[in-house]
């Protein structure tokens, strides 16, 4: 494997992740139903919760599919570029695909590096990367939205679910690198957290919105 190629080969992949998770589903869908900027509204944020409080269901489910697929169509690309000018795709890369695509929706360049918080893309991610551990973090998710009514705290507990996870199956199932696997999901859950940081506030002040709850003032 050539490594000029190979570092050209991450590059690329590395900076085509981020402009797809730069493409924010949220936003777009928001203007072409609702004729306005999500951010605006709601609670300011750029994801699938505010979208369904303040547009609706479909507008919703639209951008739940389009940022979850986004985060798988990230790791497709980047495995097709790699192994098309890097000549394979190295361990490590999957990493540096799910970061990037995880800042770019984030930060998103296209919307003035404002974006969502990454609970869809990342769950994107993770489907490709290891589906049992996906399965896991979903039933979480699930089961913390079915009891509190509040995605917020759903998602944050999937976050940190999400490295506990993974660790546990790379130390059951003999994974190649279990480091780097649990790093990795450390800092992704942690980007999912910080970027959560305002929602934390309102769950400890009590404050924080339920599903079918009109935003408290």
């Amino acid at each position: 494997m050539d490594a000029f190629l190979l570092i050209l080969a991450l590059l690329l992949s590395g900076f085509l992740a981020y402009l797809i998770g730069s493409i924010n589903f949220a936003i777009i869908v928001t203007r072409i139903f609702a004729k306005k900027d999500i951010r605006d509204y709601g609670s300011g944020n750029a994801g699938m919760t505010n979208v369904l409080r303040t547009v609706g269901k479909l507008p919703a489910l639209l951008v739940t599919i389009g940022d979850f697929c986004k985060g798988m169509l990230a790791v497709f690309l980047g495995h097709l570029l790699l192994s098309w000018i890097g000549g394979g795709v190295p361990f490590y890369a999957d990493y540096l695909i799910a970061l990037l695509v995880m800042l770019g929706h984030c930060f998103p360049i296209f919307y003035g590096f404002k974006g969502g918080k990454g609970i869809l893309v990342s769950a994107g991610v993770i489907v490709v990367l290891n589906w049992r551990v996906f399965l896991v973090i979903l039933a979480v998710f699930i089961i913390v939205v079915a009891v509190s009514r509040i995605v917020s705290l759903a998602s944050i507990s999937a976050a940190v679910a999400f490295p506990i996870t993974t660790l546990i199956f790379a130390l059951t199932s003999s994974a190649a690198h279990p480091f780097l696997d649990t790093l990795s999901a450390l800092i992704i859950g942690g980007i999912v957290i910080f970027m959560h940081r305002g929602n934390i506030k309102r769950l400890l002040n009590g404050t924080e919105n339920k599903l079918g709850q009109k935003k408290k003032q």
